[in-house]
């Protein structure tokens, strides 16, 4: 079986990158198992300071980058990255040295592998054994959290060190992080750039408290980590979102899947749905310009309603609709303001500098606008698909 998956890495141009440092004591364990499935290995010694060299050059046939400075993890993977590309390699498996991953999990990445060609597949631990330190359980679910929250998709362990990636995608991308929360950067602008983002289960081992070694940082990394999905929060907010809705909007193949995945979901309610656009016209139109998707995406997730349906309803203020929601905003802000509402007509004049004229009366507007456009929204939605439920049911019933 071993011989047949060798053929496997071979034919499918795989390699297994093992990035390392001060892990000297367990890095030749890691090798030794990682070579019994193939002899395409990748070793990166991130400047070790211990005897790591020493523990690879007993092993001839690996494939060894080194050098003397300590970069950091996310470096390492950069430079191993590169360094297959150029030697033709179509896909890399990353594996800690630390002895936490097994080589015996190598089968089902290839296997995974065959079935979806051109996705990263996550090696997923089972982060709910007795052994996985409080901490590491912590930061999983908030990882997988904000990258829901930036991709859209669920994972269950997007900080596992163990994943296959497809090279060809990566090759023109540029990265900007060194350190550990490059594995987050990276499985987001994947993500981003249409690559599916799917999961395989692999075992896992923590070693005893007295006894584990670990160079993840708790305070510095977990804020440079923060700083990262900030940063991606808002990219996904005010250029990511908008682009998916657009090219949505702009196909009718995708467009159709949305309006079947989620508006005809029959595991969500009429009620549900119909909340969610009133919700996403709602904060559409509040003025809160250049924050109304982060918002949006955010309070969606708190008060658990259908993300999709809200973000699409959402843009009802895009750039051709902003002059006319203005113009209703101060048309509806002038019931509020009576003797002092300012009155103007409708015209390709109206830009958000006009609000800087009367601020108060488009405020009140807006929001009287908003309440009033998300609750006609939402009836209309709701008497929609409650009609659409029975024609299916009338349909069903003759056949």
């Amino acid at each position: 079986m071993t011989g047949s998956l060798k053929e496997k890495f071979e034919v499918l141009k795989v390699c297994v990158i093992i990035p390392t440092y001060n892990n000297a004591a367990t890095l030749a364990k890691v090798i030794e198992d990682v070579a019994e499935y193939t002899s395409d290995i990748i070793v990166v010694n991130d400047g070790s300071t211990d005897n790591t060299v020493e523990v690879v050059k007993q092993f001839t046939a690996v494939q060894f980058i080194s050098y003397q400075k300590n970069a950091g993890k996310g470096w390492a993977l950069r430079t191993a990255f590169k360094y297959a590309l150029d030697k033709g390699y179509n896909y890399a498996i990353t594996i800690d040295s630390d002895g936490q991953h097994f080589a015996k999990d190598l089968p089902a990445f290839i296997n995974k592998l065959e079935e979806e060609p051109n996705a990263v597949i996550i090696g997923a631990r089972n982060m709910g054994q007795a052994s996985v330190p409080g901490g590491s359980s912590f930061g999983n679910k908030f990882s997988n959290f904000w990258f829901k929250v930036e991709t859209g998709i669920t994972s269950p362990d997007t900080q596992s060190g163990y994943r296959l990636y497809p090279l060809e995608p990566i090759k023109k991308m540029r990265f900007i992080t060194r350190k550990y929360e490059f594995e987050i950067e990276a499985l987001v602008r994947l993500a981003w750039k249409g690559v599916k983002v799917i999961s395989v289960p692999v075992t896992v081992y923590y070693a005893p408290a007295g006894e584990r070694v670990s160079h993840f940082r708790p305070f510095k990394d977990f804020f440079r980590i923060s700083v990262l999905n900030t940063i991606l929060v808002l990219i996904t907010a005010l250029y990511i979102k908008p682009r998916d809705i657009i090219r949505t909007l702009f196909s009718p193949k995708k467009m159709k899947k949305v309006l079947d995945e989620h508006l005809f979901n029959p595991h969500h309610t009429p009620q549900l749905k119909a909340m969610s656009v009133a919700f996403g016209v709602f904060m559409g139109i509040i003025p809160i310009w250049g924050f109304q998707l982060a918002a949006a995406i955010f309070l969606a997730i708190l008060f658990k309603l259908n993300k999709p349906i809200v973000i699409v309803a959402a843009n009802i203020s895009i750039p051709p609709m902003i002059p006319l929601i203005i113009f209703l905003s101060y048309k509806m802000g002038a019931f509020w303001m009576g003797a002092n509402a300012m009155h103007f007509d409708f015209s390709n004049a109206i830009t958000l500098n006009s609000i800087q004229k009367n601020l108060q009366q488009y405020i009140f507007g807006s929001i009287t606008l908003a309440v009033v456009t998300a609750v006609i929204f939402g009836l209309a939605t709701f008497i929609f698909l409650k009609l659409i439920g029975k024609k299916q049911a009338v349909i069903s019933k003759a056949d």
